[in-house]
């Protein structure tokens, strides 16, 4: 994730917490691999393109645990 650039989105009301790595790719699908956690793959590639956390606030470490489980790192902590 060196040099990549990453947007963050919080959605207060809906309590839900989207990180997005570099450009959205053309053609994209999205798994949710455990309840309220969505990863977002390039179509062509595979690659992480986002992660999204549904119930944000009451799971925040629950995105450090995401990071590791698909091998990626993220340069900030991240709390709620």
């Amino acid at each position: 994730m060196e040099n990549q650039t990453y947007d963050i989105y919080y959605d207060e009301e809906g309590d839900f917490l989207e990180i997005t790595f570099g450009l959205s790719p053309e053609n994209e699908y999205t798994e949710e691999i455990e309840n309220g956690v969505f990863i977002t793959k390039d179509e062509e590639t595979h690659e992480i393109k986002s992660i999204g956390i549904l119930g944000f606030k009451k799971r925040s470490r629950i995105l450090k645990e995401v990071l590791q489980k698909v091998n990626m790192r993220f340069p900030l902590e991240i709390d709620a």
